[in-house]
């Protein structure tokens, strides 16, 4: 009876002590998944945080213009003479690099008539722009000088400011306005709208 006994208590013991390693195993890998588990939804907020603040408008980026022009008090020969126009419209191009997330460089021409040349002003600029936050708005500022080309060949520069907005990384419209002084007549306003698409 006696051994009957001891060897009752030996198999408990047994068993106990693997309850004993199965729990302590089990809290062990509770405590070290529960931190993994933790630690993998940050990450995942900072992707999408990158995204909003440095996608939309970063550093080294390329874009390529599309817009419409127009042109007010601008002058050119007609009949031999210098004529002066309130308002005409067109078209135009130009590509922009961002060295920094706000400091850029670029070159744009606008088309009003084929008469005589393809392109009738084109002009190189140093753009300062200001993203807000999350909104995808970067108002900006710009300034530079180029050539007419259209009837009178002259120097012209200036600046002037405008806002884009940018619903995705890729593709943004803009509306934008400036005033450019000529070295033979007198200066001229330009306003554009038009898709901005960046890489």
């Amino acid at each position: 009876m006696m051994k009957e006994m001891y060897i009752s208590g030996i198999i408990a013991g047994i068993a106990g002590l693997a309850l004993s390693v199965n729990a302590q195993t089990y809290i062990a890998q509770n405590n070290y998944n529960a931190p993994e588990q933790a630690q993998t939804a940050p990450p995942e907020q900072d992707n999408w945080h990158h995204w909003d603040h440095d996608h939309l408008y970063h550093a080294c980026e390329l874009s390529v213009d599309m817009f419409g022009v127009g042109y007010l008090n601008s002058h050119d020969f007609n009949n031999g003479y210098v004529a002066r126009h309130n308002l005409r419209f067109g078209g135009g191009a130009g590509v922009n690099y961002f060295l920094t997330r706000c400091l850029g460089i670029g070159g744009d021409f606008g088309s009003i008539t084929f008469k005589h040349q393809f392109v009738d002003t084109t002009t190189g600029n140093l753009i300062f722009r200001f993203p807000i936050a999350d909104t995808g708005i970067a108002p900006y500022i710009f300034g530079g000088a180029g050539y007419q080309f259209q009837g009178i060949n002259q120097i012209v520069g200036g600046g002037g400011a405008g806002i884009e907005f940018r619903p995705c990384p890729h593709f943004g419209i803009f509306v934008d306005a400036r005033y450019l002084a000529a070295v033979k007549t007198d200066g001229f306003g330009e306003g554009r709208a038009g898709v901005r698409l960046s890489f």
